[in-house]
């Protein structure tokens, strides 16, 4: 994203197949309204957590904006089963305590 621009979460609407959530992005005097979903079996299936449908949306819409200089041909977006098996190994994995151990002894 470049330039002074606002996203703003406007809100999620349960549908039928769907949980689609809304995103209004301002820019100086021009406000875009953007779509993203992301299918109800997913959160059934624990492909993806109900309290993080909106992160999830966020940064594929951040993506969106940077990969279009903040002008995407797209207003709707369905969020793949790529993309929350990627955001459920960002923020679920973690390093193991050797891991973690062995990176505190390489700072001493």
């Amino acid at each position: 994203m470049s330039g002074n621009i606002l996203v703003q979460y406007a809100g999620c609407e349960a549908k039928a197949l769907v949980r689609e959530y809304t995103f209004n992005v301002r820019e100086e005097a021009e406000l875009r309204q953007f779509t993203l979903t992301i299918p109800n079996a997913a959160f059934v299936s624990h492909q993806a957590r109900y309290q993080d449908g909106p992160d999830i949306c966020s940064l594929k819409l951040q993506r969106e904006l940077a990969t279009y200089a903040n002008h995407p041909p797209q207003t709707n977006y369905k969020i793949t089963e790529a993309e929350l098996d990627d955001y459920r190994f960002e923020h679920t994995h973690k390093p193991g305590r050797n891991a973690l151990k062995r990176k505190a002894e390489r700072n001493l």
